[in-house]
């Protein structure tokens, strides 16, 4: 019963940590002032302080607790997003970003190391990809009720989104209060340069090494991809009567809050999909078929909805699934910064896919940029599958 409570606090953290009043006109918002390749360069370098700061976010979590980093990361993102309420230049843009990069970094390997280790302790590890696939549909639902006001919002004045979605952020940082730290510092603590190691060791040998390579090249041009979503929509939506002459906004809060309870049906069925499929044939198959869906709107525009739909679901049915298979392979002491250097690895791989999709969408258009990461999964992901598998070593 107890865990069972600690299981729907989570929950409960989960639905606060959702930015979705500004994530349906993020980008237009920040187009007033920006370039694709400004853009593109803002996202490149939140990549590359993700790369930087992964490891040692992820020590703080293993030394500090897990559950206070996830503190430290709801303020830094909190900090972040009522500052956009007050840029307008890009330099005021590029600390912003420093600021979210931080709140991602302490978050990232701490949430999955606090998630396993609970649940290791308090009721059973194999249920991870179940608990932390219903959190993240619990999240998901609970933005896309906020991207549909959000949207409605940016039309009464664009800083509203901003302020609620700091608002609401900050509302998890009394649930995060009243949950549990897993296991005694002293099983997980030790020299940064002794976790630096297993991180290292463990990114680069088998079986993580090719695994890790062929969900970041995944997950980065997804990633990646998303920044064209906005300007893709509303160019298609432009020669499309829309009902009721809805402003653009509020068309993208609707649109958004669609692929968002899309997201959040995929994430709820995540242990479904690895029973049905095996833990192998989901993380070799999702990102393939996905890049191939993302290459067909650059001959038929039309179909860019059915593919971000395809894309949003993918990371939420595909991100558990892995994340379960390298948790299962890490031990306790320095998992949150192993798990940080996943996610390195990750930021990685997507700094140049940002930087180098903003270069090309300013030179062709949006659709071209969205074709292109398909491609680059289509080509580097079998390549890689060729020299190593990434899930032969898996069981099926």
């Amino acid at each position: 019963m107890a865990t069972d409570g600690v299981v729907r606090r989570y929950y409960l953290y989960r639905a606060t940590a959702t930015v979705g009043f500004v994530t349906p006109v993020f980008t237009v918002f920040l187009l007033r002032d920006l370039s694709f390749a400004e853009l593109g360069s803002l996202s490149a370098l939140y990549s590359a302080l993700v790369v930087l700061g992964e490891v040692p976010t992820g020590y703080v979590g293993d030394v500090l607790g897990r559950r206070n980093s996830l503190v430290l990361a709801a303020v830094f993102k909190a900090a972040s997003l009522v500052g956009f309420v007050v840029a307008e230049s890009y330099p005021a843009y590029v600390l912003l970003y420093v600021l979210w990069a931080a709140g991602l970094t302490f978050d990232s390997g701490s949430l999955s190391a606090w998630l396993y280790e609970t649940l290791e302790e308090r009721l059973d590890a194999t249920v991870f990809t179940r608990v932390r696939g219903r959190g993240e549909s619990i999240n998901g639902w609970v933005g896309a009720v906020t991207m549909v006001a959000g949207g409605l919002l940016y039309t009464l004045d664009p800083r509203y989104p901003f302020a609620l979605a700091t608002a609401w952020v900050l509302l998890g940082v009394p649930v995060l209060l009243t949950l549990p730290e897993p296991g005694a510092a002293g099983d997980r603590r030790a020299s940064l340069r002794t976790v630096a190691g297993m991180a290292r060791d463990a990114l680069l040998s088998p079986p993580l090494r090719a695994l890790v390579l062929y969900t970041a090249v995944a997950f980065g041009a997804v990633s990646a991809a998303q920044l064209y979503v906005q300007p893709i929509a509303v160019d298609v939506l432009s020669g499309v009567a829309l009902p009721g002459d809805l402003p653009p906004a509020a068309s993208l809060g609707l649109l958004y809050a669609g692929f968002t309870a899309v997201a959040a049906f995929a994430s709820y069925h995540a242990a479904t999909v690895e029973d049905a499929l095996g833990r192998a044939r989901a993380i070799a198959l999702l990102p393939l078929g996905v890049a191939a869906v993302m290459v067909v709107p650059l001959a038929l525009p039309l179909l860019a909805f059915p593919a971000f739909f395809v894309m949003r679901a993918a990371d939420p049915l595909l991100r558990p699934i892995s994340q379960a298979v390298i948790n299962d392979e890490l031990g306790t002491a320095g998992r949150a910064t192993v798990v940080s250097g996943v996610s390195m690895v990750y930021g990685l791989v997507r700094a140049p896919l940002a930087l180098g999709g903003g270069f090309l969408a300013d030179a062709t258009s949006a659709l071209a940029a969205l074709a292109g990461f398909g491609v680059v999964v289509l080509v580097v992901g079998t390549a890689i599958a060729l020299v190593e598998s990434p899930t032969g070593w898996l069981e099926t």
